[in-house]
């Protein structure tokens, strides 16, 4: 459809079902308006012919902290801030992407080779998803987008795999027939970010933006995960989601990330094996005597995280199945002192006045009666995640804000729908 028909559309309430399920709220008049302002954008970039629109949400990590890199388990779920795009096809080899605050170079599709001075940058991300599906024998293609992000990058809520995702379904939708289903698209997304943005992580952010709603992620097969949908209303529970943005960004860190899922294989290495989840506590308790002799203790301790964190998200999955929430708000409490005491991933270690994550950790846990508190996603800087009773936002809101500035606190729904396209 052209532009004129698409804004008549929106005008006409035709899309507000789908708004409906994207924001995970009763009220599209902001997606509505939202929506209308990119097609605007879109017209004033490019010339009007037939659009598409398409969105991927951003992901709240509930469980398994860094598993997913040692093929182990995760709970995650995508939530209602997204990454939308208007796009276009084109006769040409090119991709031309227009971002606000993002100058993006466009990509030709011919060339997918690595660029090694697109290290870190959007063109790795769009010229690896294309190569990722040129791989697996898929069609690719050129084509004109315009994009605007609620999912901030170093937020914690998975900026570059929303964008990895978001290119993925454009791909699937615009040249394959919608045949590339969403955990396809979620591997191609973590190949390129492994392989062309050269930053080393797991499958989790990428398959929660995909999927959509809570799902559990067992990564023991890593080309071909399982994954399961887990029913849970956590409004009805009576509480709320909340992540706070403590200041700090995660960008500039991924060396410091790398070390994680690093370190972690040099103790699986210590018994000939890639990751961690193919070794056990026993085994890993047995020998840490020698572990010790060949690596760092950070790196025993790290390893010793993942061992018990892995088998913590069955329990967490149990939980919520069962609708316990007590015991799922007990678990996620652990959950966070691993990843503060022996992950080590609350704040950088040579950066002693500057600890914002350390902070917002002791806030919460002076303020939440029967809540919950960890810190959120890869770490380090960014956000802490909380489980707050639904009488007590406000008041975790406002003493939050006191410190962090205004507007730091998201009170966040969970989105029951992954990558899609909208029209």
């Amino acid at each position: 459809m052209n532009i004129n028909a698409i804004k008549e559309s929106i005008n006409n309430g035709k899309l507000d079902d789908i708004f409906r399920k994207l924001t995970a709220t009763d009220q599209p008049s902001a997606a509505r308006k939202r929506w209308h302002l990119l097609i605007e954008e879109f017209g004033r970039n490019f010339s009007e012919v037939d659009i598409f629109g398409f969105s991927a949400p951003g992901r709240s990590e509930i469980g398994g902290n860094h598993t997913d890199h040692q093929w182990g388990r995760v709970l995650a779920a995508a939530i209602n801030l997204d990454t939308i795009a208007v796009v276009a096809k084109n006769d040409s080899s090119m991709i031309n992407i227009r971002s606000k605050g993002y100058d993006i170079k466009a990509v030709d599709i011919n060339q997918l080779f690595v660029h090694d001075d697109e290290k870190h940058t959007s063109e790795a991300l769009i010229r690896g998803v294309c190569a990722g599906f040129a791989q697996k024998g898929h069609t690719i293609g050129g084509f004109n987008a315009v994009i605007d992000s609620q999912v901030l990058p170093g937020s914690g809520i998975s900026s570059s795999a929303a964008f990895e995702v978001l290119l993925g379904q454009i791909l699937s939708d615009l040249y394959n027939d919608s045949k590339v289903d969403h955990k396809s698209i979620a591997l191609i997304g973590q190949y390129a970010e492994n392989e062309y943005f050269k930053k080393p992580c797991g499958l989790m952010d990428q398959m929660a933006s995909a999927m959509g709603g809570v799902v559990f992620i067992d990564f023991e097969n890593p080309n071909h995960p399982m994954v399961e949908q887990v029913d849970f209303d956590l409004n009805e529970a009576g509480y709320a989601l909340c992540l706070v943005n403590t200041g700090g960004s995660h960008e500039n860190l991924s060396d410091a990330y790398a070390k994680m899922p690093l370190e972690m294989k040099e103790v699986a290495k210590y018994f000939d094996q890639p990751v961690l989840s193919k070794i056990t506590m026993r085994q890993f308790l047995e020998h840490l005597p020698k572990i010790r002799e060949k690596c760092s203790d950070r790196a025993c301790l790290r390893a010793f995280h993942f061992l018990k964190e892995t088998d913590r998200v069955i329990e967490q999955r149990n939980a919520l199945i069962n609708n316990d929430i007590s015991a799922f708000l007990k678990l996620i409490i652990e959950s966070g002192q691993s990843s503060y005491m022996y992950l080590q991933n609350v704040f950088l270690p040579d950066v002693m006045d500057y600890q914002p994550i350390a902070i917002a950790l002791a806030l919460s846990q002076h303020i939440l009666i029967d809540g919950a508190y960890r810190v959120h996603g890869g770490g380090l800087a960014g956000t802490i995640q909380a489980f707050v009773k639904l009488e007590q936002v406000f008041e975790f809101t406002t003493a939050m804000e006191h410190v962090f500035g205004v507007g730091c606190t998201y009170d966040l729904a969970i989105r029951s729908i992954g990558s899609v396209q909208v029209f």
